[in-house]
This record gives C-alpha cells, structure tokens and sequence, in this order.
C-alpha cells in the first residue's frame, strides 16, 4: 500500500526495521529539548503529514523499550488517525516515573501502525444471543 506524506523534519522518513515489524518509529521533532516533568503531558510534533485512504487508520502507540525504561508512554494509546485528517501528526506523551525526561530532537517517541477498519452498522434489538461467558468481564475468562 502507497500513503502520500510530507515530511517537513529533518529527520528520514518512518520505515520499518525488520521485514516482521508492525510499527514504524515516530521521531519528535523540536526546535530545542523539551523537559517533562513527572505526571506532565505534552504533544510532540512529528514534522509529518499524511493522507491515509478511506478504511485505512494510523494507530500512533508506545515504545515499549522507553516504556519500560523511562516511564514514557503515549497518553491516549493507541491514538488514531483517520483516513481525512490533513494535519501534523502529534504523539500525547506523558512522564509516569518519578524523573524529570528530556525529549531530544529527533528522538524515537512513539510508533506507528498502519491498520485496516470496518465501519459499523448498529441493528438495534431487545436481546441478545447467550453464550457461556455471559455478561462476566474484566477478568472473567481466567484461570480459577
């Protein structure tokens, strides 16, 4: 699948790293560092613009290297982009350690995911099919 971008970062566009990757990395591109501060937010601007076809969305999400690492994770993942936004792709990062993190230029913030999405058509009705599981959730379904 081909998807128009422009790129106005200096940094190279996203590709992926292996042949089995998901994602692509999103790099941050600022003009100077920018300090967050724990349990502080920010939208990181990426530089890129894309124009995605109908029943296609980008899913923006976190690394998990500095997730895991840092505490430094995507606020609102996974964030979507539709197919008709024309506007610069944004990463809402949040700092969930207790250490002030600083985002360089250029750094590797978020990932990117291409996906397929159907639209949903509601059939209202009074009931519902029965299955084995029921109404039971969040947790339901382990081992007991």
């Amino acid at each position: 699948m081909k998807i128009k971008i422009i790129n106005k970062s200096t940094h190279q566009l996203p590709h992926y790293e292996t042949i089995a990757s998901a994602g692509m990395d999103l790099r941050a591109n600022l003009s100077e560092p920018r300090v967050l501060k724990p349990l502080e937010r920010s939208i990181v601007g990426t530089g890129l613009f894309i124009e995605l076809p109908v029943g296609i969305e980008a899913q923006v999400r976190p690394r998990s290297g500095l997730a895991a690492k840092k505490g430094i994770t995507v606020l609102n993942a996974p964030g979507t982009i539709d197919a008709d936004y024309r506007g610069e792709i944004g990463v809402i990062l949040v700092n969930l350690s207790n250490e002030d993190f600083t985002i360089e230029n250029g750094e590797r913030v978020a990932q990117l995911v291409i996906a397929k999405h159907e639209r949903a058509e509601w059939e209202q009705v009074e009931v519902l099919s029965e299955t084995d599981r029921g109404e039971g959730g969040f947790g339901s379904t382990g081992v007991k």
